[in-house]
Formats: structure tokens, sequence, C-alpha cells
């Protein structure tokens, strides 16, 4: 799958990976602000392996990521589309878009057709063309324990 980039002659190919170069998705993660420093970089290849899917946006021209996202699934009833980025300066381009109806095509080719996703404040506009809904009546919520806290509160400071 390709997308004109606003740059002539430039393509970005999206691809479903098992396998990425770890410091161009740590630096994915980092622009988004989504890399916490206790994380362990040397995870990543396992973060990319152990996603039901990974999909990798690459420059045409340069050959590196030029974005990524991962769905999270058991492959037989429910998928979260996770950690879903685009560098700065290729937003707007369709790219985003592109890599999520990859992910999006690669659930529901193997069946998995309930497929939800927390969205950042000021996102909506971007899910909702591709078919996401507000899921009213829900709260989403995360597990906050007493360790969590203190790293969250560390961060804070």
């Amino acid at each position: 799958m390709s997308n004109k980039d606003e740059k002539p002659g430039r393509t970005v190919e999206i691809r479903l990976v098992r396998e990425w170069d770890a410091q161009e998705i740590l630096a994915l993660y980092h622009e988004a602000d989504w890399w916490r420093d206790e994380y362990d970089p040397a995870q990543i290849p396992v973060l990319i392996r152990d996603s039901f899917a990974f999909g990798v946006a690459v420059d045409s021209v340069s050959g590196r990521a030029v974005g990524m996202g991962r769905v999270l699934s058991d492959g037989i009833s429910d998928a979260y589309i996770q950690d879903l980025v685009v560098r700065k300066e290729c937003r707007k381009t369709g790219v985003g878009r592109s890599l999520l109806a990859s992910l999006l095509s690669y659930c529901m080719e193997r069946g998995v057709t309930w497929i939800a996703l927390i969205a950042q404040p000021g996102t909506e506009n971007f899910y909702t063309p591709s078919g996401f809904i507000r899921m009213e009546g829900y709260v989403p919520m995360i597990y906050h324990s007493a360790e969590r806290k203190e790293t969250d509160d560390a961060h804070k400071t």
C-alpha cells in the first residue's frame, strides 16, 4: 500500500512486520511521548513480535519508518488498536489513515471484527471516517497500582 507524501516522487509503503529496527521504533515512541524511562528498549523486538499485527509506514526514499501502529488481540474475538503514531512532518498526508486501514484489514480478514481503541483527546476526527464511534456508556480505565503511581509521580516532577 502506498501513499503520496507532499514531497514529489516520495511514497510511503505500509508493511506488516514481525521485526524492525528497534531504534526507529523507539524514536517514534519518543516522538509521541509514549516511552517511559523505566521501559527497556531491548524489549522492542518482543513488543513487535508479540503484537497481533505490527504495521510500519516506510518512506520510499530513506527506507526508514515514518509511522507505526499495532494491534493487540487474541485473534478470535476482540482487538485493540494501540500506539498509532506518524512523524510530525508526515502527518496530514494519508500515512496514518493507511496504517489504520492496513491494521483494520488484517483483523477483519482473520475474522476479528470487534475492534476498539482509546483515542487521545482531539483525535476523534481522525478515527471517525474509518468507522470508529464513541462507546457511549463505557468508561476507559487503567489499573493504577502503588508502583505505577510512584512512577507517574516521578514523571510529573
